[in-house]
């Protein structure tokens, strides 16, 4: 079993997210606070999985420890699955995440509830300092509200409609999220995978082989 993390962001909002979704007694959460010096990643790939590989592979190799990676995508059937991908920076690199709200609300501007269907996905990426790459993934379905509601989450939570629910993500206590969002999918089999690991062991055969 993984027994030490990083988490390889420096999102606050993500790292409560992941704290409370990786929390596990055996499992001591480091945050990049801890490394002033790590480096920041360029998030420059074509595909989520693309982007959490990279990160979490640039901190491992920094830390020499297993760190843990994510990246997610908002994909909106309208709009041809975008912004995927670029959903942080959908209206611009120094974007907030009322600017990207704004945005997509304004490009659905007259477009139906029954079209308005989106999901999120999360790939989350374990990369070890010297052996190789674990992936996972969590899909969440939804829609597009037609205007912001609630005040809790961050990013799209207050647009993505849950229509069992008849409420935004932001609408949701965290307690509520993190039992059905797509990161909570991806990092349920990512905590999985750390059980499934066992650094130590790989440690000491890389060592063995020098």
């Amino acid at each position: 079993m993984i027994r030490e993390v990083v988490l390889a962001t420096r999102n606050r909002n993500k790292v409560i997210e992941l704290v409370a979704l990786l929390g596990d007694p055996g499992i001591t959460i480091r945050t990049l606070d801890e490394f002033p010096d790590a480096p920041d990643v360029v998030e420059d790939g074509d595909t989520c999985e693309a982007n959490a590989v990279k990160k979490a592979r640039a901190i491992a190799e920094f830390t020499g420890l297993p760190a843990v990676a994510d990246d997610t995508g908002l994909e909106v059937d309208a709009l041809g699955g975008r912004p995927g991908v670029y959903a942080a920076r959908y209206a611009g690199d120094d974007a907030t995440y009322e600017d990207n709200c704004r945005k997509l609300l304004r490009e659905l501007t007259g477009v139906p509830p029954e079209r308005r269907t989106a999901r999120f996905l999360t790939v989350a990426a374990i990369a070890l300092p010297f052996d190789g790459i674990r992936v996972a993934q969590g899909t969440l379905e939804g829609v597009i509200a037609e205007e912001a509601s609630g005040t809790l989450g961050f990013g799209y939570d207050p647009v993505f409609l849950i229509p069992e629910l008849g409420k935004t993500l932001a609408q949701l206590s965290a307690e509520q999220k993190n039992l059905i969002s797509h990161r909570a999918k991806a990092f349920s089999q990512a905590k999985d995978l750390l059980r499934e690991m066992d650094f130590e062991r790989l440690e000491s055969g890389r060592s063995a082989a020098r």
